[in-house]
């Protein structure tokens, strides 16, 4: 892509990816509905995961962008995981003990 010129999708791939989101949408809730154990909430997870992607390189143009602006929206994510982390280091050092006085 050159000079300033926005990048115009065909109305084809947002509805392919509209339907994509529909589809993981369908797929998460009938697995909420199956009993896999533990792996139900990874699944919904993943499932989650690859529906974000598909909204941040389609609907937020991130795939027609530079380098540099696909390194500023996955550090984005990577400060997620950050908080993400320092959140469940608190909740799993917790004495959950209750406090009676």
């Amino acid at each position: 892509m050159s000079g300033n010129q926005p990048h115009i999708a065909p109305i084809k791939l947002y509805l392919g990816v509209f339907a994509t989101l529909i589809a993981g949408t369908w797929l998460t809730y009938w697995v909420a509905l199956q009993d896999f154990g533990w792996l139900n909430t990874p699944l919904a997870l993943l499932i989650a995961v690859v529906k974000a992607t598909v909204v941040v390189l389609y609907f937020m143009h991130v795939r027609w962008q530079s380098k540099m602006t696909m390194v500023f929206a996955a550090a984005g994510f990577v400060w997620l995981l950050i908080l993400f982390a320092f959140t469940l280091q608190d909740y799993f050092t917790r004495s959950w003990l209750p406090i009676y006085g």
